[in-house]
């Protein structure tokens, strides 16, 4: 766990920054700077331009995670080799886009129209985000997963802040904001680029012919496979928002974002972990280390659900007073359901741990297929079912309804083939440490200043969270771990 653990937590700590940047950009930057009707288009363009990735990558990204740890050499020509399938998958997915573009057009022309002039953009932030994310994977096979995160959730945002600032300052319009993206994508990627040079671990090899027998066949047939159940994974992420603008408006998927962003806090531990723990999981497998995998899995529900648990209470706790310093509050904070129907289903993936990952790459990596494209087709057809009754609430209640069933019957399936079981009483005492610091919620403070609310109620929080800690024992390696940074942090 130590490699996990130092590369968790410099990830994590990327993500934060990434995080804090990312409030400032959705939470007040992109509402002061953007009306609604330009902040929708903003989301949109960006979440159809990601959604058209996992497609467009053929499941390299698994593939290479998998396949990497079984070769002694020849690691260039297996890198030169992925971005080659992935270029061919980028091809097949603009054929289909420009082929279907009327289709596509109609699914925005009546509520959100503005979308259809920015079409352009999706495909090339498609190709710079699919090349990323290959390169990524690679990366993260020799466990070096913090700086990639740095440019894809840092630097990313940060040119972002940039764009839209030089919007407000008003030298550029808005036409000039969404072609902006465009480079904003691609510096991200030169810098991942660039950090691999750095490393020597990047070099164009076309000597494919070296690959041990049977390899080339065995990971696209791996990839073909899982590609489909990343691309409904990403379907079942990304398909709300764009319902939202297709089926009420623009406004309402602005709405929708902002209360999407705040929820997603929850959630940035189990992506942290996730990255790291992929290629671990992957080489367990290999070796057949199942109690391992077991262990793994495990601790990773624990320790993800007691971080988790605390951001939630923290977070809803105080969700007006953080709904008072978003501009156009009004507007926005029609969203505060929305915010705790998303983090609510964050919370049930977070508790369940890597199950996902860890069908990827166990033997049974076609039931991940087939359970990911059944729920990416039910969580579609529960959208229509629910957003026309409640609305963005719908939306975000199919979502989480969605994720609860999707884990309940990974984990049974796991634990039926495998006897893999992340809960243990340990996630009962962690479960009850949250309930009861949610209950600094009910602190009511009337006519106080927000920010003062905040943090009244987050130190309460944070008061009823050790206090329930202490008492039932649990956190202790989280809290041994800060103790040993003060410590060293001292003179």
């Amino acid at each position: 766990m130590s490699k996990v653990a130092k590369q968790s937590i410099q990830t994590t700590f990327f993500s934060y920054i990434g995080v804090v940047l990312g409030y400032i950009n959705v939470l007040w930057l992109y509402p002061y700077a953007l009306d609604t009707t330009e902040l929708g288009t903003f989301r949109t363009i960006q979440d159809l331009g990601l959604l058209f990735v996992p497609f467009a990558q053929l499941g390299v990204g698994h593939g290479i995670t998998r396949y990497f740890p079984r070769l002694e050499n020849h690691q260039s020509a297996f890198l030169t080799y992925s971005l080659g399938l992935s270029f061919l998958g980028f091809a097949g997915v603009s054929m289909l886009f420009f082929g279907f573009k009327d289709e596509l057009i109609g699914l925005f022309a009546a509520n959100s129209p503005e979308v259809v002039n920015f079409l352009g953009v999706v495909l090339l932030i498609t190709l710079f985000s699919l090349l990323s994310s290959v390169l990524d994977a690679y990366a993260r096979s020799y466990v070096k997963v913090a700086i990639p995160t740095f440019f894809r959730e840092v630097f990313l945002r940060l040119l972002t802040s940039v764009l839209v600032a030089i919007y407000l300052l008003k030298w550029i319009n808005f036409e000039q904001v969404m072609q902006g993206l465009i480079g904003v994508y691609g510096f991200s990627l030169l810098g991942v680029w660039v950090y691999l040079i750095w490393l020597k671990v990047f070099k164009l090899d076309f000597h494919w012919g070296h690959f041990p027998k049977g390899f080339r066949t065995s990971f696209i047939r791996f990839s073909l496979i899982t590609f489909l159940a990343t691309a409904a994974s990403t379907l079942i992420m990304k398909i709300d928002s764009i319902m939202v603008s297709s089926m009420i408006s623009l406004e309402a998927n602005a709405i929708y974002s902002i209360a999407f962003y705040m929820a997603l806090v929850i959630e940035l531990p189990r992506r942290a972990i996730s990255q790291v723990a992929m290629p671990v999981i992957a080489d367990h497998f290999s070796k057949n280390r199942l109690n391992e995998i077991n262990l793994l899995y495990k601790q990773i529900s624990n320790r993800q659900l007691y971080i988790c648990l605390l951001l939630f209470a923290l977070i809803w706790s105080s969700i007006d007073e953080i709904y008072h310093f978003v501009p156009n509050r009004e507007i926005y904070q029609a969203g505060k359901w929305v915010v705790f129907y998303i983090a609510l289903g964050k919370l049930f993936d977070v508790a369940f741990s890597v199950n996902s990952e860890i069908l990827v790459f166990s033997k049974f990596y076609r039931s991940n297929l087939i359970l990911t494209v059944a729920m990416s087709i039910l969580i579609i057809g529960v959208n229509y079912w629910l957003i026309p009754i409640f609305g963005i609430e719908g939306a975000a209640i199919g979502s989480a309804g969605v994720m609860l069933l999707f884990n309940l019957i990974k984990y049974g399936y796991l634990k039926a083939k495998i006897q893999l079981d992340p809960f243990s009483l340990e996630t009962v005492k962690i479960s009850a440490v949250g309930l009861l610091s949610l209950s600094g919620m009910f602190l009511s403070f009337e006519g106080l200043h927000p920010f003062l609310g905040i943090m009244i109620k987050s130190t309460a929080v944070l008061l009823l969270f050790l206090i329930g800690s202490i008492g039932f024992g649990v956190g202790k390696e989280e809290w041994e771990w800060i103790k040993n940074k003060v410590k060293k942090s001292g003179p």
